[in-house]
């Protein structure tokens, strides 16, 4: 496997520092960035597999960067903050985070969480060119991981997208949250199933009125019925 770059963004030195020791450890190549400003520079030099990326910064904060990097990439994104909030969570994911991690968190958490996500990555990045779905008016492009409603690109993060093509993969079958945990986290998660629920709120969103297509069933999960 060629090297992993993972780009740390967080305005204090020691969490930034501590992230970048155990992440090096585990054999990715890790670059330090204090700010936003310094986060979209170092962008600019070279190609980075994934960001882990620090909410509350100065100058320019997380979500703000996020927003930015948005504009022209899909990279993996794992949030890092000290606010835990419902609010927090749900904005975050909305405006293109892949994950969320909220302080403090153990190391092994962060290597879990980072693994997992470039995990995904490669396993949608294997799936063969023909590879494409439709369900109504959304279309699936596995290979080019893209989502198209009524003909119009969804800006999808990488766990939503791997949400809704694992509903799609499972059609009119009730899913319970620890198996959809299970199959698009791909690893015993830290948090709990509550994180389910925040995807599937701003997958709905961005599907609008076709976001009825993901139901409820109470007691249990979710299913997808076109």
């Amino acid at each position: 496997m060629s090297e992993i770059s993972i780009l740390i963004v967080d305005d204090e030195d020691e969490m930034r520092e501590l992230m970048n020791m155990y992440l090096t450890r585990e054999g990715y190549k890790c670059v330090e960035a204090r700010d936003g400003y310094d986060a979209l520079d170092q962008l600019k030099k070279q190609d980075f597999q994934l960001i882990v990326l620090d909410v509350m910064m100065p100058n320019l904060d997380g979500l703000s960067t996020c927003m930015k990097i948005r504009e022209t990439s899909y990279i993996p994104i794992i949030f890092v903050t000290a606010r835990g909030e419902e609010w927090d969570r749900v904005n975050g994911l909305k405006i293109g985070a892949d994950d969320y991690l909220v302080k403090p968190f153990s190391p092994r958490e962060l290597v879990a969480r980072v693994e997992a996500l470039l995990r995904r990555m490669q396993k949608m990045q294997a799936v063969s060119n023909d590879d494409y779905h439709k369900f109504g008016p959304i279309e699936l492009d596995v290979k080019g991981h893209k989502v198209r409603l009524n003909g119009q690109e969804l800006p999808l993060t990488l766990k939503e997208f791997d949400l809704l093509y694992c509903f799609t993969e499972h059609v009119g079958q009730a899913l319970t949250r620890e198996q959809l945990l299970e199959k698009v986290w791909g690893y015993e998660y830290y948090g709990n199933a509550r994180t389910v629920d925040t995807h599937v709120k701003t997958l709905r969103m961005k599907l609008g009125d076709d976001g009825k297509m993901i139901q409820t069933v109470w007691g249990i999960g979710y299913k997808f019925e076109v």
